[in-house]
């Protein structure tokens, strides 16, 4: 018996030394996680203090959950919620799909040079800033020198404020966004694509299936894990608009509908240097992240699909 023990613990004395360099490659991560993600969730607790740079975290008056009865009590800061669900929303349902169906198209193509023009075209604005973004979002729809407005000029119809009104604004935000990340996103499903065994095609042609079926009935079911994983990550970020997309892009007129969180900490918490308030929204933001992403790998443990 005691042999035996011994030989286990040489065992793990010797997978430990083997996987010593792993560990030091890992270790910056560890340390990056540790100082810029976990140990800052301490500050979480101005959230619950008045809180003021003469007194600091420490010395500032506790003050329970007053900042959260404000959130919820004032009316503005309950649109700023609603928008933001709203957008985030819209964003993820309605842009959720388009990097599957790229990575479906790019992989059904038969010409390489294709493939790979298409790639690099469709990947490329990832790696443009929102500022870019919104400077070419308002040369293509300003009202007087957009380029749209130009084309309806041109034949006949009025100019059209698209950036001043609310439906309008908010369907060129998810397009922008969609237009911006699908390729760049596209690239994990083609890497799910490369997993499905080709005999699986080969079956469904001797079955006389077409184009369509295959996809049906072999590409999309051999991508599924995949597809469920990423919508439970992208749940998590329902909350979270982003705030260079929507800075970049908001005015006075659709304020109504472009507020979002984001926004209002940058305004009010870093401009107005209400910590306590803006720490609050941020704490509530991240616990319904927490609930959504639960809740969405609870539905997808029904069937079989969860990520924990």
């Amino acid at each position: 018996m005691k042999h035996a023990d011994m030989n286990v613990k040489l065992r793990r004395k010797r997978i430990i030394k083997q996987n010593i360099p792993l560990m030091a490659m890992f270790l910056p991560v560890i340390l990056f996680y540790l100082v810029f993600k976990y140990i800052p969730m301490l500050g979480l607790v101005i959230a619950f203090k008045d809180y003021n740079f003469f007194d600091g975290i420490v010395g500032s008056v506790w003050v329970g959950f007053k900042h959260f009865k404000y959130l919820f009590e004032n009316a503005h800061t309950r649109d700023i919620i609603y928008n933001t669900m709203l957008l985030s929303c819209l964003r993820v349902f309605l842009s959720f799909p388009f990097p599957i169906l790229l990575a479906i198209m790019l992989n059904e193509a038969r010409r390489l040079w294709f493939k790979k023009a298409v790639q690099t075209l469709v990947y490329l604005p990832h790696f443009l800033s929102w500022i870019i973004v919104g400077g070419i979002v308002v040369t293509v729809f300003a009202e007087q020198s957009g380029v749209v407005n130009g084309l309806m000029k041109l034949t006949g119809l009025p100019s059209y404020a698209f950036l001043y009104h609310e439906v309008p604004w908010m369907s060129i935000f998810i397009g922008s966004s969609i237009w911006k990340e699908a390729g760049f996103s596209a690239i994990i499903y083609l890497a799910a694509l490369t997993m499905i065994d080709p005999s699986l095609y080969e079956a469904a042609n001797m079955d006389g299936a077409g184009k369509w079926r295959k996809i049906w009935h072999v590409t999309l079911p051999g991508i599924r894990p995949t597809i469920v994983l990423m919508l439970i990550l992208s749940m998590g970020h329902v909350m979270e608009v982003g705030f260079d997309h929507v800075y970049v892009m908001q005015n006075q007129v659709v304020s109504q509908v472009s507020e979002v969180i984001s926004t209002y900490i940058f305004k009010i918490g870093l401009q107005g240097a209400n910590f306590s308030v803006t720490a609050a929204m941020g704490l509530f933001e991240s616990l319904i992240g927490i609930i959504l992403v639960a809740v969405t790998n609870r539905i997808a443990r029904a069937f079989d699909q969860g990520l924990w």
